[in-house]
């Protein structure tokens, strides 16, 4: 169940309380006055992680797939045109040509 933060709109106090999902704010009564009118604060949250997770999975992940993409690559075909190096002919503009 989570933890969730209060604060009392009638007495301004702030306090925690564990409840299910479904729990509404509204209904929640403040321990110090007891009344049924408090609101929900944003807070920070920690998670546990159970299981076969590793630190740095998706890191892992994202390496394995730039290896493989690098594979696929360096199997193409070469490329069959290439680029004439430029001479004093193809690199100055023609008369009435600009850059």
């Amino acid at each position: 169940m989570p933890l969730y933060e209060y604060v009392c709109e009638s007495c301004e106090h702030g306090f925690e309380a564990m409840q299910s999902l479904s729990a509404k704010p509204e209904e929640t009564t403040c321990p110090k006055c007891q009344k049924a009118n408090s609101r929900r604060i944003m807070s920070s949250f920690a998670s546990k992680i159970v299981g076969t997770h590793k630190t740095g999975f998706a890191e892992m992940k994202a390496y394995n797939m730039h290896d493989e993409r690098m594979d696929k690559f360096n199997k193409l075909p070469p490329m069959s045109g290439m680029r004439a190096a430029p001479t004093e002919a193809n690199s100055q503009p023609g008369p009435g040509e600009s850059w």
